[in-house]
């Protein structure tokens, strides 16, 4: 869905997601994890930031909208079925957003593991992003759900209240990650050498591994520093 790989997700590919989105929502199989694959796709790039991760965000939930409407407008008797889709969809996009908040934390142990750190400018530019995620999140969906109609309205909105009550997978994640995040800004680091490569770029890594379902073991990888 990308250049090659080289930078940030570009205009067609944001409408790209939307529509993919759109199209899995309506059609109605497998849409929690296909919303997760498709997340995490979008998220394979060498520099995502919190300007991208909006954009990536606002184009699932409005992919997870409109492919709902569809199947409204197919069948009144099918509201059931566009409940439980843009319920999924939504729940596919908090959990890609929870692998991106573990693939920053992942980045960073694998980095301690090596006695390497990453610059603080961009430790703290990384903090100051995660900070800001789940709030990202929780916004978008409010306001997709304010700025929808009839069943799709009442269906964001206690999806938005029931995320803001009891949580998210996100919002979970990124307490880990975050603490890994200030343990090693707080670290004196006298061991530690810079790393060369940029964490946002290990972070995109580990994005990629998990997107092509192969994160499974990387955890005792990041510890260790082996490869």
């Amino acid at each position: 869905m990308h250049n090659e790989n080289t930078g940030k997700p570009n205009n067609s590919d944001i409408e790209a997601l939307e529509a993919e989105v759109r199209e899995a929502v309506a059609n109605g199989s497998h849409i929690q994890d296909t919303v997760h694959r498709l997340t995490l796709k979008a998220m394979n790039a060498q520099r995502i930031d919190l300007e991208s991760l909006q954009r990536i965000i606002t184009a699932v939930m409005q992919g997870a909208h409109d492919g709902a409407s569809q199947q409204l407008l197919q069948a009144t008797n099918q509201a059931h079925a566009a409940k439980s889709q843009i319920t999924e969809a939504v729940a596919g996009l908090d959990s890609a957003l929870a692998k991106f908040a573990e693939a920053s934390k992942l980045a960073i142990e694998e980095a301690a593991g090596q006695a390497k750190k990453f610059s603080d400018t961009e430790l703290a530019r990384t903090r100051s992003d995660l900070e800001s995620l789940e709030s990202l999140f929780l916004d978008t969906l409010h306001h997709t759900a304010t700025a929808a109609q009839g069943l799709i309205a009442d269906v964001l909105l206690d999806l938005s209240h029931h995320a803001k009550n009891t949580g998210t997978n996100v919002g979970s994640q990124l307490k880990e990650t975050l603490a890994t995040l200030a343990q090693q800004i707080a670290s004196v680091g006298h061991s530690q050498v810079e790393i060369g490569t940029s964490l946002a770029q290990k972070t995109a890594d580990f994005v990629s591994k998990s997107a092509n379902g192969v994160l499974s073991g990387i955890k005792d990888q990041a510890k260790t520093g082996k490869h």
